[in-house]
């Protein structure tokens, strides 16, 4: 299968201080990808460099077979490359003053020009490829968190990304909300959409992920295969991770 993402030697810092040294991730078509480490790793700044939501040091990205500069790149260029993506925050970022349906509507309408008729049919397919179809005049303040972060995937379904970002999609829910957004991510794997996915939840990693990650320290500590990197580890500091992470879960 061909790479048709690839980020070498990004680099960024905050007030002198090195968040990233120099990492990178190569990821083809179809793949998800689970970004794993402790807090303050630089896992989610990572993530926000590769769609220009930060502005790295230094390095390079390569996406559909353009090469850009993660620093220097022009605003034609970040446009160019946002228009294929799609950013899953952590916090659900909708408008509270808009309703389920206005808030998937109004990138379609707004930012991509689209008439009013189209982005609402759009608008509907996404709502009900996530289980939202039954709250469309709903406003953000009468879902419940789980619902919120569906409707924000559903958000970036709508532009038809050839890839989705996801920082830590499920930290803000309560354990009981969890599943349902999951079940959204999974149900987009098994369809083929290719996702880097900033998380802590151990199972989804394991078990619908293709390939890990495992950061530390602003370094990839180690990464391969997901089957692998959890049946058979190879760093000691990852060995260390899972057993605490799922030590916790207990």
């Amino acid at each position: 299968m061909s790479v048709f993402l690839e980020a070498k030697d990004v680099v960024k810092s905050f007030d002198g201080v090195e968040i990233l040294k120099g990492i990178g991730v190569s990821v083809s078509q179809g793949d998800v990808v689970a970004i794993l480490g402790p807090s303050g790793s630089g896992k989610t700044t990572f993530l926000r460099c590769l769609n220009f939501l930060e502005r790295a040091d230094s390095g390079t990205l390569t996406f559909d077979g353009i090469t850009y500069d993660l620093h220097n790149a022009t605003k034609k260029e970040i446009t160019a490359v946002r228009k294929k993506t799609a950013f899953v925050f952590q916090n659900y970022n909708l408008f509270l003053n808009k309703t389920v349906l206005e808030n998937v509507t109004q990138g379609l309408i707004y930012g991509s020009k689209m008439n009013r008729h189209d982005a609402i049919a759009i608008a509907k397919n996404v709502l009900q490829r996530v289980g939202m179809s039954d709250k469309l005049d709903s406003y953000p303040s009468q879902l419940s968190g789980g619902q919120q972060q569906r409707v924000a995937i559903a958000r970036g379904l709508a532009n038809s990304p050839e890839i989705i970002y996801f920082d830590e999609p499920t930290s803000a829910l309560d354990p009981e909300l969890i599943g349902e957004v999951l079940q959204v991510m999974r149900q987009l794997a098994e369809d083929g959409m290719t996702m880097l996915v900033v998380t802590h939840e151990m199972e989804f990693a394991r078990n619908v992920s293709s390939k890990v990650i495992f950061m530390d320290g602003g370094s990839i500590i180690e990464s391969g295969p997901s089957k692998e990197f959890f049946a058979a580890p190879k760093m000691e500091r990852s060995r260390d991770f899972i057993r605490t992470i799922l030590a916790s879960r207990e």
